[in-house]
């Protein structure tokens, strides 16, 4: 058993500096947990009270139900991959991913059995004999994971472990590193600022900003659901559009309305906001979710803009558009044919819109699971 739990824990150093604050957060064995955001968010420190590397300064941190704020590193059980790898320069691959098993005295027996298994999993069986500069950088990742996986850890820890690999690659170890998971049926805790890996590798989501949890749940969830603005721009592709505007009752219902643009709320959003005509409010609008208007002229549930540039994206285009007086960047087929000044109609799908409340930033649609 492998369950995590944070207990309003902290992290606060000897100059004030407050890296992570009240965190409550429950880990379930055999979850593989990713922690998201920008730097200085407070995620590596997350990850590094879990391996024992930070003090826990304020909160509990328990393993299954022992407390581990005092426990020593070596005696957490805890395996780690680090993002600059941190293989033996003079070593061979088979002694770098048998080092840690060497250190523990294992039986020289059952450590030939675990390199060689883990060599085998990791398709690295013909690199046992090189050493670190002899190999490609997809090579090493695969054997600072080698070198995880032959402790059999109850946790398996992650920092950044594809931050220096190719575009190319990291796609295809991200594959890898799922499958990891489920041959080794173990808790995993993954950090990354990249959106990509969060929402390919998750069960779960945690979304941090300056030490702070803004919203927890499974990928599909934090995408479609954002707790509140700093969720919805970290996630997505072009980032999300925000367009300020203000809430109408007319004979259509209750409308968001900017300028000449009118756009009718539907299920959940009209509940809540029926009541709210004059209300200022954020929309937040993907650029997948309009879509070309056929039909030659503005109007309700429309986005009407200039184009300000054009940006292909291999099967796909973005349109910078002035809308309103907005910038918004939506997605269109490669096969339109675009030019720079050209006026542009978009029909907006109408049940993907996100409502914030641009004084407290926080959705008025959906509260998410946040700490915050």
């Amino acid at each position: 058993m492998a369950r995590i739990r944070f207990e309003a824990v902290g992290k606060r150093y000897p100059n004030g500096f407050v890296a992570l604050n009240d965190l409550n957060l429950d880990i379930a064995d055999r979850e593989f947990l990713v922690l998201l955001g920008p730097s200085g968010c407070g995620k590596s420190t997350t990850l590094n009270m879990i391996a024992g590397l930070e003090e826990v300064t304020e909160g509990r941190l328990l393993f299954d139900e022992r407390l581990m704020n005092a426990i020593p590193p070596h005696q957490r059980d805890v395996a780690m991959v680090f993002q600059s790898y941190a293989l033996y320069p003079h070593k061979s691959v088979y002694d770098n991913v048998a080092f840690g098993l060497k250190m523990r005295k294992y039986p020289r027996e059952e450590i030939d059995k675990r390199v060689r298994e883990a060599a085998r999993r990791l398709e690295i069986e013909a690199l046992l004999d090189r050493r670190p500069d002899q190999l490609s950088g997809g090579q090493r990742q695969r054997v600072a994971l080698g070198r995880a996986m032959v402790r059999q850890p109850q946790i398996f820890l992650m920092d950044e472990p594809l931050s220096n690999l190719d575009a190319a690659l990291r796609i295809s170890m991200r594959a890898e590193i799922k499958q990891l998971h489920q041959a080794m049926q173990t808790t995993f805790v993954y950090v990354t600022h990249d959106q990509a890996e969060a929402l390919t590798l998750a069960d779960r989501v945690v979304v941090m900003r300056a030490g702070i949890v803004q919203q927890i749940g499974p990928p599909a969830e934090i995408y479609e659901q954002p707790a509140n603005m700093f969720v919805a721009g970290f996630l997505g592709n072009p980032a999300i559009n925000f367009i300020e505007g203000k809430i109408e009752s007319d004979e259509n219902g209750i409308v968001f309305v900017r300028g000449a643009m009118r756009l009718t709320l539907t299920g959940l959003a009209a509940r809540r906001l029926h009541a709210q005509s004059g209300r200022v409010l954020t929309l937040g609008l993907r650029a997948e979710d309009v879509v070309e208007d056929a039909e030659p002229h503005a109007g309700m549930d429309r986005l009407s803009g200039r184009v300000i540039s054009v940006l292909p994206v291999g099967s796909d285009q973005f349109l910078e558009l002035d809308v309103e007086g907005c910038k918004v960047f939506v997605r269109i087929a490669k096969v339109s044919r675009v030019q720079v000044g050209e006026l542009r109609h978009l029909r907006v799908n109408l049940e993907r819109m996100h409502l914030f409340d641009p004084a407290t930033q926080l959705s008025v649609l959906h509260d998410g699971e946040r700490h915050a």
